[in-house]
């Protein structure tokens, strides 16, 4: 499979692709900044599967040896619609500028299910569920992880645990390729300074 719906602000990309974390990598590469605070938000909670795409993604990244990169929300400590604003106040008052990458869930069509949208601006977080959230994100990361339709808490509870799981490692993944990029420019940059 290959990619769909790509253009300069937005890619489409399939979980099934073999090299999926690695084109997630190079579009995050591409657009994250080298000088500012990067901040992985992950959205979501660990009460409902569907759900559960950022908090897992956050989990993930939790037991990687990060340098460059900020997580906030993980299974242990979810980011979700109770505590999203004051997370969001909270990271604006930690870091000067920061870069905010927005990774949540969300329910589509059958033929988007299981594939993930990363892209350039902001996410609505608690969409799929009627939740009236500010948009947060310089760049978001959205993982279809079941259909949309009547009854959608109730599809996201119901949605499988593999499919979630499984496109958390590749998005986690991904960024831990981003977090190793930034980590080695950093780095050069250190040494052109240092001349």
């Amino acid at each position: 499979m290959t990619s769909i719906n790509c253009n300069q602000n937005s890619m489409n990309l399939h979980t099934k692709e073999q090299l999926f974390a690695k084109n997630l990598f190079h579009f995050i590469q591409n657009n994250v900044p080298h000088d500012q605070p990067i901040i992985v938000l992950c959205i979501g909670t660990d009460r409902s599967t569907g759900d559960s795409l950022g908090p897992l993604v956050g989990h993930y990244l939790n037991y990687k040896p990060l340098m460059k990169l900020q997580v906030y929300g993980t299974i242990d400590e979810p980011v979700h619609a109770k505590n999203l604003e004051e997370t969001i106040l909270n990271i604006h008052n930690q870091y000067d500028h920061p870069y905010i990458i927005a990774v949540d869930a969300a329910l589509s069509t059958m033929p988007k299910v299981k594939t993930v949208d990363v892209g350039i601006g902001s996410l609505s977080p608690g969409a799929a569920v009627k939740k009236d959230l500010p948009p947060i994100g310089d760049l978001y990361i959205k993982g279809y992880v079941n259909v949309s339709g009547f009854m959608e808490f109730s599809i996201l509870q119901n949605t499988r645990l593999s499919v979630v799981m499984h496109m958390a490692k590749q998005i986690a993944q991904a960024l831990y390729y981003a977090d190793t990029h930034l980590k080695q420019q950093s780095s050069i940059f250190k040494l052109k300074g240092a001349q």
